[in-house]
């Protein structure tokens, strides 16, 4: 472990330090750091375990990363593995590898490529994924894009614009036999959009049930289609 000038952190081979204010923390093999960090720019490239919350300008983790706590960034960038035991607090974050969150996330634009999981809710002005999440509580944003590959669920899903469906597979002709949903309780939104949905209820102005839906109900105040392979048990104009 080599602490750098002006409290700059890193961290090659095996090695430890305490807790508290840096520029930046570079973790490139096994490190630990006890107690809370506060940094411009957090860096994990190996394994890293932090034993308190964070609080960073911008953080990558491309290795193994897992913090202890609450995170709170501007830009969290993950392509390896991140843990986050408490809430996420993020302008922009963006995940290509895994992603687990034991508690909320907050934030204006979340990107997921990779695996999400969020043990309560989920909130962001713009929810794009192509990928496969479990998210505890309410998945809410002004814009909510999903592409499904694989089995993906939500408690509860709301917003302004909310657009679900299938990602094209290579293999179309297992189509048949290999189906991935999204499974959710309810859906609400303004202009709604989906495919490949299993959900209670689903509740909106512009309603459009694509392909291989299962909905117990369907809400609507304006416009209503529905795809003829789907199933809706009960369909109410509001």
């Amino acid at each position: 472990m080599e602490t750098k000038k002006r409290g700059d952190l890193l961290i090659n081979g095996f090695g430890s330090s305490n807790g508290g204010s840096f520029q930046s923390v570079s973790i490139n093999g096994k490190g630990t750091i006890t107690g809370e960090v506060e940094c411009s720019d957090l860096d994990c490239n190996g394994s890293g375990f932090i034993t308190g919350s964070v609080i960073a300008g911008q953080a990558r983790i491309n290795g193994h990363g897992k913090i202890n706590g609450d995170m709170e960034s501007q830009i969290l960038t993950v392509d390896g593995t991140a843990g986050v035991t408490g809430n996420l607090s993020v302008k922009k974050l963006k995940v290509s590898g895994k992603a687990n969150v034991g508690g909320k996330i907050k934030s204006d634009e979340i990107m997921i490529k990779g695996r999400l999981t969020v043990g309560e809710d989920c909130e962001a002005e713009r929810f794009r994924a192509e990928s496969k999440f479990s998210i505890g509580g309410l998945l809410n944003a002004d814009l909510v894009d999903i592409t499904i590959f694989a089995d993906c669920n939500a408690k509860e899903i709301g917003g302004q614009t909310i657009l679900i469906k299938q990602k094209n597979s290579l293999l179309g002709f297992f189509k048949p036999f290999v189906r991935t949903q999204l499974k959710t309780e309810c859906i609400e939104g303004d202009k709604i959009e989906i495919a490949n949905t299993k959900a209670g209820i689903v509740r909106g102005n512009q309603v459009v049930i694509g392909a291989n839906c299962e909905i117990e109900v369907v809400e609507y105040s304006g416009e209503f289609t529905m795809d003829k392979n789907s199933i809706v048990k009960d369909i109410r104009k509001i």
